[in-house]
């Protein structure tokens, strides 16, 4: 299916422009690409009356920080982002900002939108901010491969820094490796993937043969569970909701960089010990940010969380483990 042929010529102005005025230099080169690590999707805090708690999401970015990860993303499917409304979104992205300043991490903000209108609302928002980067779940309104296009290049006409292009989370749509190279090749600012799609780990290797031009950057999601194997063939860093766990997610990356593949593997058994309690224990991630002293309630707006004597001891005897690795 062809692509528009209006927004195929913006190719050459857009690479041009890019390459004249941008003020990233990591946009274009691998070894100052700023976007590798682990990049924390962050949680959103609640107050027991379901305000969104600017207080904790500060903490929350302190906390990353001491950790050592390497940037900060919000707010994402993990950050309850559909939950969130216009307001809270944009109050939130003022709160990261300024929080984040001087800290060394790099930020990402989620402008992404059931369709182009409303994402670019976010997105002029947040380039007035200045961000690190940008990411963008494909709009829920596309209906083929042209409309994501137009999507993207809507947004590369907001912002030159760098964009994450989510592959899943939008319509039920395969943007394939020929799409992401040529919005890439288009578009240098959309270089940086967050691979999420069907056969993750075979479309990450087709991805690489694409770098580091016009593919900057390969993420893996998920909450890390692949991210083993996803370091071990060479992909870029992982984009993820783990900010509880951020230390031991900065450890694994520091391990991976220093070839330590013994306590790779022993700090990646002890982080998918506690992870396998996901799905039988409800809610024990926020357990885990407020035992932590990261938040002050365990509130959401999927449920309300509680916990029996049982659970609560069978996360702590798991959370136990973690303990070489935590930075408290």
């Amino acid at each position: 299916m062809p692509l528009n042929p209006y927004l195929t010529r913006r190719k050459c102005l857009t690479a041009l422009a890019t390459m004249a005025a941008l003020p990233y230099p990591n946009l274009f080169g691998a070894a100052e690409n700023k976007m590798r690590g682990a990049l924390m999707i962050l949680s959103t805090p609640y107050s027991l009356a379901n305000e969104v708690d600017y207080q904790d999401l500060a903490r929350e970015v302190d906390f990353c920080g001491r950790c050592g990860v390497q940037g900060l993303v919000w707010p994402q499917n993990s950050s309850e982002q559909r939950y969130l409304s216009k307001e809270e979104r944009i109050r939130g992205f003022e709160i990261l900002a300024e929080s984040n300043k001087g800290t060394g991490m790099a930020l990402v903000l989620g402008v992404q939108a059931d369709d182009t209108a409303g994402m670019l609302e976010y997105a002029r928002i947040a380039e007035s901010l200045e961000p690190d980067g940008m990411i963008a779940i494909p709009p829920t309104s596309a209906n083929s491969l042209d409309d994501i296009y137009a999507y993207y290049a809507a947004l590369c006409e907001i912002t030159d820094r760098p964009i994450f292009v989510q592959t899943s989370g939008g319509p039920n749509i395969e943007l394939t490796i020929d799409f992401l190279v040529k919005l890439a090749s288009d578009m240098p600012q959309c270089g940086y993937i967050k691979e999420e799609y069907g056969r993750v780990h075979e479309r990450m290797l087709a991805l690489q043969k694409y770098q580091p031009d016009p593919i900057r950057s390969v993420f893996g999601a998920t909450l890390g569970r692949g991210w083993l194997y996803e370091m071990r063939i060479g992909t870029d860093g992982v984009m993820t909701g783990g900010a509880m766990y951020a230390d031991v997610y900065a450890k694994l990356w520091e391990l991976n960089q220093l070839g330590r593949e013994e306590e790779l593997r022993d700090c990646y058994s002890r982080l998918l010990l506690i992870q396998n309690l996901d799905n039988l224990i409800p809610g024990v991630r926020l357990y885990v940010m407020k035992k932590r002293g990261v938040f002050k309630t365990t509130a959401s707006r999927r449920g309300n969380y509680s916990f029996s004597s049982e659970q609560i001891e069978e996360i702590e005897y798991r959370f136990e483990a973690l303990k070489p690795y935590l930075i408290t």
